[in-house]
């Protein structure tokens, strides 16, 4: 199964900056282009203060600083002329992380929705939504804040299709700042399948897509999880994709490009369970040639060596 799209980490809080201007994001729209990527996903339009592009929202309520380059902007442009779909990721306040209540994102976002679609909606690559608030299991708010938000974008734009990417929470899903790799309490298969179906049969009329992260389970446990995805994504009506992570958990470093092997394992357990379409968290760091990772340029080649290879009828997915 090949990856389609990514999503474009520029605003993180615990993944290095890279300090690109357009000459380098461009060149990174090149290699992706180069393997087939079709789809970028701004993972979030900003992070407490800082934000991807001069909201007068933002600045005047939130605080938050004015960055040098309009990087939606940017991303568009680029998108539109690589003939890329892209995705708007919504403002993230930090209040959620905080208090564990998603709903304090809905009141911020109201608002970053409609100044984002009048200023950027123009641009013929601007696809999608991406609604930014993460979560594993039953989570305060957190239907309400999906269908809201997501009706919202939906309005706004004409019906354009909705994304979430939530986590499941296996034996890896731990916080970044934590020393461990692993904790003990684990969720089921039958656990996540009873919370998630809950969940998707509040929001599914306004989100069309579901990219479960596969990082925080074992390898072993790909494929009981990957079908209960799909399962449910089926039985609501969404869209089931992968979000493939290309960056390594199993490492006490946080965080390095993963093993090649790793990732393929994980995108054949994706088409073995019949997924959408696969997206990666992240091409620019993980996976680019011009990443300030050495290893991520050999991800690259290893990875395009290894879908240039495969059937015509792999490759598909189908």
């Amino acid at each position: 199964m090949n990856i389609t799209g990514t999503f474009l980490d520029e605003i993180s809080h615990d993944i290095p900056h890279q300090n690109w201007g357009p000459d380098e994001w461009e060149a990174d729209f090149r290699y992706m282009k180069a393997i087939g990527i079709d789809t970028v996903i701004l993972i979030r339009g900003g992070y407490r203060r800082f934000i991807t592009w001069p909201s007068q929202y933002l600045t005047q309520t939130q605080g938050c600083y004015t960055p040098s380059t309009d990087l939606v902007e940017l991303f568009l442009t680029l998108a539109d002329k690589y003939e890329m779909k892209f995705y708007f990721g919504l403002y993230d306040s930090g209040k959620y992380w905080d208090t564990g209540d998603m709903t304090h994102e809905i009141d911020v976002n109201r608002f970053v929705i409609d100044e984002v679609w009048q200023r950027y909606g123009h641009h013929p690559s601007f696809g999608g939504w991406y609604l930014s608030m993460e979560i594993s299991r039953k989570t305060k708010g957190a239907i309400e804040s999906f269908t809201t938000l997501g009706r919202q974008c939906k309005e706004v734009s004409n019906g354009l299709p909705t994304l979430i990417s939530p986590w499941i929470d296996g034996k890896k899903a731990v916080m970044a700042a934590q020393s461990i790799l692993y904790k003990d309490q684990v969720v089921s298969v039958r656990e996540h399948e009873e919370e998630w179906s809950e969940i998707f049969s509040g929001i599914h009329e306004v989100v069309d897509a579901v990219a479960f992260q596969d990082g925080h389970i074992d390898y072993h446990e790909l494929d009981d999880f990957f079908l209960v995805n799909k399962t449910m994504a089926d039985r609501f009506g969404m869209q089931c994709w992968t979000n493939a992570e290309s960056f390594d958990r199993d490492m006490p470093i946080k965080f390095l490009p993963i093993k090649f092997d790793k990732l393929r394992m994980k995108l054949q357990a994706a088409a073995r369970a019949g997924y959408d379409k696969a997206i990666t968290f992240e091409f620019s760091h993980f996976m680019s040639p011009q990443s300030a990772y050495l290893q991520a340029g050999h991800l690259y080649n290893r990875y395009r060596e290894w879908i240039q290879n495969l059937p015509k009828k792999i490759q598909s997915g189908k």
